[in-house]
């Protein structure tokens, strides 16, 4: 794709970076929503998705739209296939480096959901330029790039338009070999759940948008954030891993949910060993919890059986910008994965187990 302006001048302001300043402003404020907070609640994606249909079959599309899954995949016909995605949202913290450092982490994240690694990216940019100028934007596309050469990949251009809000993200591509692809449509009872990072990031930005977060605790959930979940290329390589996911704006319940529905699956959780960022849980006593969490709560309660606590039902439906990688994996073979996990600096918590569906309920939390 041919870059075309303003990105141009976004990218020459690159070339002077040391001379920029972050504004006296708050990115948050000009967004209605906060990271994948702002993803359409999955109740009202049913209708949006509802009628849609194949155009044009096509045999070597292996993974498309029908599951829900993290991106496409397509065949190549050799052994190899590629892995075709797109993520963007609005920002969810108020330095504009870290925003889009985030923003193209969690992009990167849904071909490492399929067991991939990703080849190059582009950006998708849209900024008020009038309101915060392009100045600002180019801190957001250097964090954009930073992400990408953390992830080992070039970006490689892009899109923007002048817009009322500001939004930025990735269209990334990858490659998987055929053999190691992990859909969320392939887990089995007996499985056991695995998840590599704590819940609580849309309690806590929530928190910083109203203002009423720490200093000493801005960065608990950007350091989480920008931590790539390049783990998922590995995982792709074991046999004993049998579905993937990654955990965003639907929150814990809303993906978990997805990967039931997609394996004909259901699932029990233990709450007490789902991994918690602690702070949110002062947070969330002061009531900060995300709308996003309320509309993931509505769309899917008749679904979840136990998480009746107020508690429960912000954390678990809680939307999580660039959040962990949800693994369903053959017992026999989940202590070897964690151990693997942890030889790669990857925290991970077994937090319950999947079992043979019936009736309603897909997920019950204990």
């Amino acid at each position: 794709m041919q870059i075309k302006p303003p990105f141009q001048i976004l990218q020459n302001n690159l070339l002077n970076m040391n001379e920029l300043t972050q504004p006296d402003l708050r990115l948050t404020q000009y967004s209605h929503g906060a990271g994948c907070g702002c993803k359409i609640a999955p109740a009202e994606l049913d209708k949006i998705l509802s009628g849609s249909t194949m155009d044009i079959p096509e045999a070597r599309l292996l993974v498309g739209y029908h599951t829900r899954d993290d991106a496409a995949v397509y065949d190549l016909g050799d052994g190899r296939a590629i892995i075709s995605t797109t993520d963007f949202f609005s920002p969810i913290v108020d330095d504009a480096f870290d925003f889009g450092r985030i923003a193209a982490v969690n992009a990167l994240s849904d071909v490492y959901a399929m067991g991939g690694r990703p080849l190059m990216a582009v950006a998708v940019l849209g900024w008020p330029l009038e309101k915060l100028g392009a100045e600002l934007a180019a801190q957001v596309v250097a964090g954009g790039r930073q992400a990408c050469k953390d992830a080992g990949i070039p970006l490689a251009g892009g899109h923007s338009i002048d817009a009322p809000e500001p939004f930025f993200g990735l269209a990334v591509t990858g490659e998987v070999a055929v053999k190691n692809i992990k859909r969320n449509s392939s887990a089995r009872p007996g499985d056991r759940l695995l998840l590599t990072k704590p819940l609580g990031v849309g309690v806590l930005a929530t928190a910083m948008k109203r203002g009423q977060l720490q200093p000493e605790h801005i960065h608990i959930a950007r350091d989480q954030m920008i931590r790539l979940n390049h783990i998922g290329a590995l995982l792709g390589e074991q046999p004993g891993v049998h579905a993937l996911t990654d955990v965003t704006g639907f929150g814990l319940l809303g993906h978990l949910l997805e990967m039931c529905q997609a394996s004909g699956t259901k699932a029990t959780l233990s709450y007490t060993d789902i991994p918690l960022i602690p702070e949110s849980l002062h947070y969330l006593a002061l009531g900060c919890y995300a709308d996003g969490a309320l509309r993931n709560w509505k769309s899917y309660a008749s679904k979840i059986e136990g998480a009746a606590s107020l508690e429960r039902m912000m954390l678990l439906s809680d939307p999580q910008t660039s959040g962990g990688l949800l693994v369903s994996c053959d017992p026999r073979f989940s202590t070897e994965i964690q151990t693997l996990m942890t030889n790669n600096q990857i925290m991970s918590a077994d937090i319950g187990m999947m079992g043979f569906e019936g009736g309603s309920v897909r997920v019950v939390v204990q």
